[in-house]
């Protein structure tokens, strides 16, 4: 009969005693220190495994906790969405890559303490770090995969957990710790190095590079335009953009600076147009399909954007369209299902009017169209999208379409809307028509160039447009309250 393997010890790093701030700065400092003590501590053991004998002891470090304890009902500007508590009580965050969100810490804590006039609390979480989070803060090191060291990677050293790295937060789901303390953040320290991981691995860019406005689209042509917008604003100091980041972590800072192209494309490539305040704008390509939408919106949500908006092609399903029309999205017909567990299509995705707003300026100011006349090229209605790429020729929803009111389809866009909604991302989609199934004209291919190579460019400018105007607005007016739920997090 085999013998029931020994059980090893496990060492940890010295206990951290929890301290309180009332200064954000010095308790984001804080929890930096403890991160890198952590994660130090970890590799430091990793490595040692890497050259020595099977290890005699089980290492594991804990992420950094913030806390907040509050015994009031009372609470600050009720105007805020965000930065408030809303009962007495423990709530309490796990913090990974302190480094990355510092400016984001900073401000959320500040909230805290300003409007409950308590101190926050900084110490060791109960939550485990997975080694292979502790590793990727070292771009010259892998985890091998299962079987290559001579022992058991999970025998010694925490991975991740699927089972506890989920949008429960986000979905509304969330039980109480065992100790009845509350979530403070929307995501836990897991899901968010989860993601961050998945986001170098699809974009081929590091979290690292990404702004706080980010654009959707669905075509290279896009890219193109917006790399030729870019060396634009390098060439021009005053346009508060300081560098122009491509797949590979390529930094260009000088509009002359060449692109190497790679042997092999990411799956969905991201190209960053960077300010030094991280208020820049990210392109991100998603190809096409709600798949992708939503792969890309789960990773994105946890760097908390300011906003997110999807500039692509559609199909255009009014005769009274022409090719190269605009459609401004003011409601989404949900025919995608990607979503479906998370958010039920029953729920209602309302359009934004800051956003609106700055979507249609945007339009005015590139197109020079004021007023009526933006009728001409712009229309705003329902958009569709459906997981079909080919629609058409299957059980065409024609008649659903009719109810709805629809004015155009697509693959992403209501995809995009929703997680923008789930995750409490403001949400926008200006679509391009670039066909018109429903009435006879295809999208075939001499067409398709004509008409991609004179609309692609002021689309993608009018998108890039609207995010400047975005970035002018308070961020508490953009974090509105009606993507808040009755019971939420404080953290934004």
């Amino acid at each position: 009969m085999d013998q029931p393997s020994r059980l090893l010890p496990v060492e940890t790093p010295e206990p951290a005693e929890r301290e309180y701030f009332t200064d954000p700065a010095a308790a984001v400092a804080r929890l930096e220190a403890l991160y890198t003590r952590a994660t130090g501590w970890l590799l430091d053991r990793f490595l040692g495994t890497l050259d020595g004998g099977a290890p005699q002891a089980r290492f594991r470090a804990f992420y950094p906790e913030l806390r907040l304890t509050t015994a009031s009902h009372s609470r600050g500007d009720s105007r805020l969405a965000f930065g408030h508590v809303a009962l007495p009580g423990s709530y309490a965050a796990s913090i990974t890559r302190p480094d990355l969100f510092r400016d984001y810490l900073t401000q959320q804590i500040g909230l805290l303490i300003r409007n409950h006039g308590v101190p926050v609390a900084v110490g060791d979480s109960d939550t485990p770090i997975p080694v292979h989070f502790a590793v990727s803060t070292r771009s010259d090191l892998n985890v091998p995969q299962e079987g290559v060291l001579r022992f058991s990677l999970r025998d010694v050293f925490d991975v991740p957990d699927l089972e506890t790295t989920n949008d429960d937060i986000v979905n509304g789901v969330a039980q109480s710790a065992h100790d009845g303390t509350q979530p403070l953040a929307p995501f836990t320290a897991q899901r968010v190095d989860y993601s961050l991981a998945r986001l170098a691995h699809y974009t081929a860019t590091a979290p690292e590079h990404f702004q706080s406005f980010v654009l959707f689209t669905n075509y290279q042509f896009y890219v193109d335009e917006f790399e030729a917008f870019a060396r634009q604003a390098l060439a021009d100091p005053a346009s508060g953009y300081t560098a122009f980041v491509a797949p590979g972590d390529q930094v260009l800072e000088r509009p002359e600076d060449v692109i190497a192209t790679g042997a092999k494309s990411p799956q969905m490539p991201a190209y960053h147009l960077k300010r030094a305040d991280g208020q820049g704008i990210t392109l991100v390509n998603i190809g096409v399909g709600p798949s992708n939408a939503k792969t890309a919106t789960d990773h994105i949500a946890v760097l908390r954007p300011h906003a997110w908006l999807m500039v692509g092609h559609c199909a255009g399903l009014r005769n009274s369209q022409r090719l190269g029309d605009y459609v401004l999205a003011h409601a989404y017909l949900r025919l995608d299902h990607v979503l479906d567990d998370d958010l039920p299509v029953w729920v209602p995705l309302p359009t934004l009017a800051e956003v609106q707003v700055a979507l249609q300026d945007a339009v005015a100011d590139v197109t020079r169209l004021e007023g009526f006349e933006l009728k001409r090229i712009m229309r705003t209605g329902t958009v569709a999208t459906i997981d079909n790429r080919n629609w058409e020729l299957r059980d065409t929803p024609v008649h659903r379409l009719s109810l709805s009111r629809a004015i155009a389809l697509d693959m992403e866009s209501a995809t995009i809307a929703a997680n923008g909604f789930r995750f409490r991302v403001p949400y926008g989609t200006l679509l391009c028509v670039s066909d018109k199934p429903l009435h006879g004209e295809l999208k075939l291919p001499g067409m398709a160039t004509d008409f991609y190579r004179g609309q692609v460019a002021s689309h993608l400018r009018i998108g890039v447009r609207a995010m400047e105007l975005l970035r002018q607005q308070p961020v508490e007016r953009l974090h509105s309250r009606k993507l808040r739920s009755f019971h939420e997090t404080a953290f934004l």
